[in-house]
């Protein structure tokens, strides 16, 4: 930050502002000496430019909140990161500790340091693939000191995270995952043809172990707990904890879900979380294509 100090209308400067309170301290500025802030426009008194910038320095910075556009955590966590552009394109930077490696998403990274090394291994196996999902996973190792990689999800929507303890599980929907620590294991779990109806059907991949795990959404994301019964339509199921008991089905029997709109749902019962998307691809597949260009032929 450069202060120009403007005394009986000759300008001096520019100051950092631990320079300008030290000239005011010695007497060298007055306090009813103007100062303006490069990039600003406006003019005033050195007692005032002074004071606003220190109440500006003391505010603690707001961080954790779902309502900001950046999300930096506060809670438990293995690696340094921060989530920008929440909710509409979120991008996710994580500060990876020297010799340690992050696993992500094949085709998610965006930036990366350049003494970051990656690799890649398949993950998942036929039910990711039936699911529509990549089979591989890249893992990226910090060789030499820290590094920091910038990920960047396919899907236009919101991002999470947990903090996985070693007791926990989670389970995503297979087109979710995004990241993970190295010591949180990843495998499928498919659920078979029962969405295959609707087009709708719940791939799932059951996250335990250890350390970060981070996932995304098609649209914004809302965290809802549960306690009881609960359900929600399967295109929409983005996780949910290990201690919910799930089911598949239809809604309203065959009739409804060939006719009414509405496909499958999943059920959940007991205590824990769901996290669930505002949006999800079909639906808008769907409601852009009477607008598709028609051919003249």
């Amino acid at each position: 930050m450069q202060i120009t100090i403007n005394r009986n209308g000759e300008n001096y400067g520019p100051y950092s502002l631990e320079q300008v309170r030290e000239m005011l301290d010695s007497g060298q500025a007055q306090p009813t000496d103007m100062g303006n802030v490069e990039g600003k426009s406006e003019w005033v008194p050195l007692s005032e430019l002074s004071k606003n910038l220190s109440e500006a320095e003391e505010k603690p910075p707001v961080i954790g909140s779902q309502d900001s556009d950046t999300y930096t955590p506060t809670g438990e966590h293995e690696h340094e990161f921060r989530i920008e552009c929440k909710p509409d394109f979120s991008y996710l930077t994580v500060q990876v500790p020297a010799n340690q490696t992050l696993k992500v998403e094949a085709s998610a990274m965006a930036t990366m340091s350049t003494n970051m090394v990656m690799k890649t291994k398949m993950k998942g196996g036929l039910s990711r693939f039936l699911g529509g999902e990549s089979l591989f996973i890249n893992e990226f190792s910090a060789q030499g000191g820290s590094a920091e990689i910038g990920i960047a999800p396919g899907s236009p929507g919101d991002m999470d995270h947990v903090h996985l303890s070693g007791a926990d599980e989670i389970f995503l929907q297979s087109s979710a995952y995004v990241a993970s620590g190295m010591q949180v294991n990843v495998d499928s779990k498919w659920q078979g043809f029962k969405g295959f109806f609707s087009g709708e059907g719940l791939f799932l991949l059951r996250c335990t172990g250890h350390g970060d795990l981070w996932f995304n959404t098609y649209g914004a994301m809302i965290e809802i707990p549960v306690d009881g019964n609960y359900v929600v339509d399967t295109s929409h199921v983005v996780a949910f904890t290990g201690g919910l008991q799930y089911s598949v089905e239809s809604v309203g029997g065959l009739k409804s879900l060939f006719l009414s709109g509405e496909g499958l749902v999943c059920r959940f019962a007991g205590q824990g979380k769901v996290w669930i998307q505002t949006r999800h691809p079909m639906a808008f597949a769907n409601w852009t294509y009477p607008f598709r260009p028609e051919s003249n032929n």
